[in-house]
This record gives C-alpha cells, sequence and structure tokens, in this order.
C-alpha cells in the first residue's frame, strides 16, 4: 500500500512516500479504500510534534478521508462495501492517518457520505464544518437570537461557522478582508467589518450595541483583554487557535459579568459529540452552505509539498485534495 508517513515528529520535509503493509481491519472496523484526502492545520500540528498525542511508527498522516467500504469486520453493521463513507478523526491518539491508499476507521467515526456529494467538496469541508459545530453550540453554548462575532469569517472555519450560527438563528458579525465581504454576506454574515480597520474594536462595539453573545477568533490572536469588554453580560470567548499566544486576562471584566473564556479542541471532542456534528455537517453538504472556492488537486506523492504550502500561507482561499 503506498502512504504518506514520517518516521519521527518534524518538518514538512520529514514526510515520506512510498509502500506501507496493508491495514487489516479488527472487529468493529471498517476498511476504506481512500478517495480523496485534504491537509489541515492540525495535520502539521500532529507531524510537527507541536500537539502531543501518541502515534503509532511508521505513522501516516492525515486526519480526513472521503473513500468507500472495502471490508468491514464482523462486529460491523449498517456499512457494506462499497459504500461512500466519511471520517474526520483519523491521525491521532494512537490512530493511523488517511493519506494512504487505505486507511482503517472504527465503525463509531465512520459516516456515510449523502448520495449527491463530490467527494472532493466533502473531504475539505468535514473537518472545518465539525469544528465549526462543536465550537458553536458544544462549548459556545450558542442560543437563537444571540449575536456571534467571527474574526477570519472568510477562512475554511470561519465560512462554516458564520453558516452555521446564521442556520440557528444568530446574528452574525463577520470581520475578513474587504474583498471577502460580499463572500460572507453570502455565507450569512448580516454585517462585514475589515479586520484591517485600526478603529476595529469601536466599530465592532457599534455593530452589536448589546454586546456579543459569543465571540470566535479563527487566526488565533487571542485578543482576550480588548475582546471582553465587547462581551454581553455572560457571553463567551471559545479559543480553539493559536497555541502559541499568550493573551492578557482582567479577571474582573469576566467574573464581574459572569463571562467566559473557553478552550476548545477538536482532538478531544468525544465520539458522541463527533456523531452530532457530523449530521450537520452532512446536512450542509447537502445544502450545499459551505464548499471551497477553489480546489487544488494533488496526487498522494505531494503530501509533504501540501503541508509546506499550508504552513507558508500559499494555500488562503484554496484547498488541496489529495488523491491516491
Amino acid at each position: 500500500m503506498r502512504a504518506a508517513y514520517i518516521e519521527r515528529p518534524g518538518s514538512a520535509a520529514d514526510i515520506r512516500f512510498g509502500e506501507l503493509p496493508a491495514p487489516r481491519p479488527g472487529p468493529t472496523d471498517v476498511l476504506v479504500d481512500v478517495v480523496a484526502t485534504t491537509v489541515n492545520p492540525v495535520d502539521t500540528f500532529v507531524r510537527s510534534g507541536a500537539y502531543p498525542t501518541p502515534l503509532p511508527w511508521p505513522f501516516v498522516v492525515g486526519r480526513d478521508l472521503v473513500g468507500r467500504v472495502a471490508e468491514v469486520g464482523p462486529g460491523v453493521a449498517g456499512f457494506r462495501s462499497g459504500d461512500l463513507v466519511w471520517c474526520n478523526s483519523l491521525g491521532h491518539d494512537g490512530r493511523q492517518g488517511s493519506a494512504a491508499e487505505q486507511a482503517v476507521v472504527a465503525v463509531d467515526r465512520l459516516y456515510r457520505l449523502p448520495a449527491g456529494v463530490e467527494p472532493a467538496t466533502a473531504v475539505t469541508v468535514v473537518h472545518p464544518a465539525a469544528t465549526a459545530y462543536l465550537a458553536l453550540f458544544v462549548h459556545g453554548r450558542l442560543r437563537p437570537g444571540e449575536t456571534v462575532v467571527v474574526a477570519g469569517g472568510a477562512g475554511n472555519v470561519g465560512v462554516a461557522l458564520v453558516a452555521l450560527a446564521a442556520t440557528a438563528g444568530a446574528r452574525v458579525v463577520a470581520t475578513a478582508s474587504a474583498a471577502d465581504a460580499d463572500y460572507c454576506r453570502r455565507t450569512g454574515a448580516s454585517e462585514v467589518l475589515d479586520y484591517r480597520a485600526p478603529d476595529l474594536v469601536d466599530r465592532l462595539r457599534s455593530a452589536c450595541p448589546d454586546g456579543v453573545d459569543v465571540f470566535l477568533d479563527t487566526a488565533g490572536r487571542n485578543e482576550v483583554e480588548s475582546v471582553l469588554d465587547l462581551l454581553a453580560p455572560r457571553g463567551r470567548i471559545v479559543l480553539f487557535a493559536g497555541g502559541a499566544s499568550r493573551p492578557v486576562l482582567p479577571a474582573g471584566a469576566l467574573y464581574q459579568y459572569d463571562r467566559a473564556v473557553i478552550g476548545f479542541a477538536i482532538s478531544r471532542a468525544t465520539v458522541a459529540e463527533l456523531a452530532e456534528a457530523a449530521g450537520m455537517v452532512n446536512r450542509l453538504l447537502v445544502d450545499g452552505r459551505v464548499a471551497p472556492r477553489e480546489i487544488l488537486p494533488l496526487p498522494l506523492s505531494a503530501t509533504g509539498e501540501a503541508h509546506r504550502m499550508l504552513e507558508r500561507g500559499e494555500l488562503r482561499g484554496r484547498r488541496a485534495v489529495i488523491r491516491p
């Protein structure tokens, strides 16, 4: 089996491409012929060691896949050979990754791909959309009628945050470049502010006169001190990017208004939470609400280059779709 793998944590240059033994499914596993995979920032964190997690060696990189069921274990029900499926939680916590011709997926982490959805579109959506769902509803506790600010509303996760929050009946204010403003509005933002504006905080305050209920910063700048004053009583900031940031935390502005700062990593999500998110992801895929603006097709042998491009910022507005 051909695969992209590493033998130790390191840079994108350490990703090798070659033959590895084909995986075999256990009693409650499904063997999947990979149709498409992709690369997300979390994949670079795991590969480099920035996100510590148990890994088998050699380790196949990658988290997400769309594929066809090749074989099911004797304890598996609900899937059969040929079914189109997807997974977004491989490649960490002892599980091999998706950048290979075949992958083994535990049945409770595998979901059907809705009919008519293109695998290339789906594989770019399943991770950011699930991240957005969990950030908004599990950790952000979003309710209809609340005000959400999405900093970076035109990015992969940002688009999903805007679409999901708007669909849930929230008022969404996004920050983005001026060139992306219309795109954010089409996705569901009621107002879009230029993130480069020197008076951005004042503009956000004017746009959200009753305060912000949920604030999400997809870029991971985590400027908590300036954002706290924008929050409504019991407002929430959800931190899910920017692991190296060291924000100032004014305690008084938190406890005097019952506000909260909540950390969230999708790698900690439970199987039940991932399954809950998967239902919403499939609905988004069917509706076509979230899709990549541009796809960059790459062969499996170019997985290392995809990691390099992502880390250099060369994939902005594009998603790599890697096919074995």
